[in-house]
């Protein structure tokens, strides 16, 4: 054997292996947008139930129970367990990893946040699939935060700032929904023109509610700063409910909830569309 037909199969072994990792990649981050979407959509559904006073938790601890109660919820769990792993492995490796490396140093640091998002959520989908007990809901867990970053030194200027940052980021979020920005991200010339009519639909709506309900909740943990008050934080729930108590009543709720239910709909799109 020659020196050139090792290099070649040494060549041939790289591209392979880069194969691999590419289709790796790519089918966790699809993994994760579908149980992206799961939880968005339940969400969704229970703040409706909200709206029509049939009760309930709207967030993530709400959408988990949820589907506990359904017929394989254990294993519905687990496979959600698994989406969100895939999902922090993904961004992860986008944000440390060879790929995309013209990307800017602030879109990796948005993707490793990200990875670190999701590695939480993925271990706490684990606790309640183990039977951990039902943990805090996202109202507890936002005045918790609330309450201990208050007694910090500068803890008001902490809170205020996380408010501020909250807001920024939804509307950002909302804008760039109603920019259209998301098509961008997606291989829009495989779809039919209905099919991008629709899909431009869903992440227009389900984007400018999802940013919506960012902003919202940012002015409640402003508000909790300003007034020196952790109850006035909100999470995911009462910040979904406080949108009942605007004079538009319960039907914003509803736009909003719907609004939810889209953006779900729409990452089970971008997990066959999006380009990974």
């Amino acid at each position: 054997m020659t020196s050139s037909d090792t290099q070649g199969r040494g060549r041939h072994a790289k591209v392979a292996a880069r194969s691999t990792e590419r289709e790796t990649l790519t089918a966790a981050g699809r993994a994760g947008f579908v149980a992206r979407g799961i939880v968005y959509v339940l969400v969704g559904v229970l703040a409706v139930r909200i709206a029509v006073g049939n009760g309930g938790q709207a967030d993530r601890q709400g959408a988990l129970r949820e589907i506990a109660t359904q017929p394989f919820g254990k294993a519905m769990l687990w496979a959600l367990v698994v989406g969100f792993a895939a999902m922090a492995l993904w961004r992860g490796a986008r944000a440390v990893g060879r790929r995309g490396p013209r990307r800017k140093v602030g879109s990796r640091l948005l993707d490793g946040g990200r990875a670190v998002f999701y590695a939480a959520v993925c271990w706490a989908t684990a606790v309640y699939a183990a039977g951990g007990g039902q943990g805090s809901s996202s109202d507890e867990q936002s005045q918790d935060w609330t309450a201990s970053a208050l007694e910090l030194s500068y803890g008001q200027v902490l809170v205020g700032a996380a408010g501020c940052l909250l807001i920024g980021i939804g509307v950002v979020l909302a804008v760039r929904a109603a920019l259209r920005r998301f098509l961008r991200q997606l291989d829009t010339g495989t779809m039919s023109h209905r099919t991008k009519q629709a899909v431009t639909a869903l992440g227009v709506g389900g984007g400018v509610a999802r940013g919506a309900v960012f902003a919202a909740a940012g002015i409640f943990v402003l508000v909790a700063a300003v007034r020196f008050d952790p109850d006035k934080a909100k999470g995911v729930d009462a910040t979904l409910r406080s949108f009942a108590q605007t004079p538009a009543g319960p039907w914003l709720l509803v736009a909003v909830a719907v609004g939810l239910i889209l953006f779900g709909v729409f990452s089970f799109a971008s997990a066959r569309w999006r380009r990974l």
